[in-house]
């Protein structure tokens, strides 16, 4: 296992910035997820990691040791890719053996090592089996155990089931996290997909346009969002943000809202402008004149509940709605919100401003 500090991190691709300035501590043992739209710079902050970019500017260290510029070999750490990276002329035993073959390792303890990974994973049966006629999860399974048989201080995984149907994601998802509390080894995990990010992480480490955004647990990310982006980027539906009347100062604890007053927790800080964010299942319908004055356009059945899209004075609306009560769309309502499940940004700066909400919350010192 291993603690890897990134510390002021570059990556430049001639006048394009990959990564701006980006420092993290990827704690011993756990599992973090990058997590950002494509582009964002995760993929290259995973290669630096691993060595096989190296930074233009920053400092990687792997529990205290300098490997900024060492290559991958050098490094101690197993990466696995999208697209497997198996031999497919080999076989599974094969694959699984070659790692550990070019490392010198004696051939007892190769055999031990390959029958401890298989039973992990479950691909005795495949041992014997070529590559090249598996199915796409049984070669992610045969790709991680190629990974995992060397026992090294941490696992790389650049969006590894980007490649598999919707169905075996998930499976592999619940997979991963039970292989990950057995095994306890220094994961870091590259995905655009928040439903991934929520299943696997410890830590969720949000980026755009090169820049890390926020570092915290999955309940910090979705609940106390550091910023707008983060606000939309996660959750399905994202959100709802909502234009504040007037200026916010410290201490208030209601606002106006399209001529609503809405109840929020107390402020700490002042803002010339604010926008308003609540989650989809943190708003109810009320009578129209009980909260913001809004009109049901769209709705779409989930099975367990609705959601319902509504118009408002200050733009579109959703939230979910219990599936013994369909909202009929062209009707008028009220929205009433969660106090409790506030949280307010500042418009100009689209930042997180403190709130009595988001003062009982203590986000994880990843980032720094």
């Amino acid at each position: 296992m291993a603690e890897i500090r990134i510390n002021n991190l570059q990556k430049r691709f001639a006048d394009f910035v990959a990564v701006k300035n980006s420092s993290l501590v990827l704690e011993d043992g756990k599992f973090v997820v990058l997590l950002g739209p494509s582009g964002c710079g995760k993929t290259t902050t995973l290669r630096m990691v691993a060595g096989l970019e190296f930074p233009t500017a920053g400092q990687i260290t792997l529990d205290g040791e300098d490997v900024t510029y060492r290559r991958p070999r050098e490094r101690d750490i197993a990466m696995v890719f999208q697209l497997f990276a198996l031999y497919p002329h080999m076989g599974v035993r094969e694959n699984l053996e070659f790692p550990l073959r070019n490392e010198g390792v004696p051939r007892a303890e190769i055999d031990r090592r390959v029958k401890e990974v298989a039973a992990i994973l479950r691909i005795e049966h495949l041992l014997p089996k070529r590559v090249g006629g598996l199915a796409g999860g049984d070669r992610q399974r045969v790709a991680l155990g190629r990974a995992i048989v060397r026992q090294p201080k941490a696992f790389l995984m650049d969006e590894p089931l980007g490649t598999l149907d919707a169905e075996f994601r998930e499976l592999m998802c619940v997979e991963l996290r039970k292989l990950h509390e057995r095994l306890k080894t220094t994961t870091v995990f590259v995905t655009h997909d928040q439903n991934e990010a929520m299943a696997l992480a410890d830590h969720i480490v949000v980026m755009n346009q090169g820049e890390i955004l926020q570092a915290d647990a999955p309940h910090g990310i979705y609940n106390f969002p550091s910023c707008v982006f983060v606000a939309k980027f996660i959750g399905r539906p994202p959100m709802n943000l909502l234009p504040v009347t007037g200026a916010i100062e410290p201490g208030m604890t209601r606002v106006r809202v399209d001529g609503a007053d809405v109840e929020v927790p107390f402020t700490e800080a002042a803002a010339s402008g604010a926008l308003l964010g609540v989650r989809p299942e943190h708003v109810r319908l009320v009578a129209p004149e009980g909260g913001l004055r809004a009109q049901i356009r769209h709705t779409e059945y989930f099975g367990s509940h609705w959601i319902a899209e509504f118009d408002t004075a200050v733009g579109p609306m959703k939230a979910l709605v219990d599936k013994a009560a369909r909202p009929a769309e062209g009707e008028h309502v009220g929205l009433a919100f969660d106090a409790s499940r506030i949280v307010l940004f500042d418009a100009a700066s689209e930042r997180l401003l403190p709130s009595a909400t988001t003062s009982t919350h203590r986000p994880s010192m990843l980032h720094g």
